[in-house]
């Protein structure tokens, strides 16, 4: 994937139960972004990052949705340990992470710390892969315009 390709569509289950997709989010800018484990160091703190900064995330038109193969309960606990104000996907048969290209058959069991920045038109603005968990949300967020 490449920044201007149609973001592939996608459906799966976030922490609630309920089901997303990705025209759930139409009209509005989308920041998907992929972490390797629930509660584990590097993805809490990247969580935590998007966390305090979500206001400004939203200051400037962008949704966030966080996508792991992690199975709802676990990203439930991951959400409320956290505090996070928004959803986190379970994408258990892997096929968002196929679809956007942050799968690697060489770490079958986790997807690649990759952001995908889709425009309110469904296209993405911004393919970021193997991204930094420490400085990764700050960066993102002074890389967007006001949207």
């Amino acid at each position: 994937m490449k920044a201007g390709d149609t973001a592939p569509e996608f459906r799966a289950k976030d922490h609630t139960g309920s089901e997303r997709s990705l025209g759930d989010y139409a009209g509005q800018r989308l920041v998907l972004w992929f972490y390797p484990k629930a509660d584990t160091p590097g993805c809490s703190r990247e969580g935590c990052g998007f966390r305090d900064l979500y206001e400004r995330f939203q200051a400037k038109g962008a949704q966030i949705l966080g996508v792991s193969f992690d199975a709802p309960a676990d990203n439930a606990a991951f959400v409320e340990k956290y505090n996070f104000p928004y959803p986190l996907l379970s994408d258990t048969d892997q096929a968002i992470a196929k679809a956007y290209g942050a799968f690697s058959a060489a770490s079958p069991d986790y997807p690649q710390r990759n952001t995908y920045v889709i425009s309110a038109e469904g296209t993405l603005e911004q393919v970021l892969e193997a991204v930094n968990a420490k400085t990764h949300p700050r960066s993102l967020l002074d890389s967007l315009t006001v949207g």
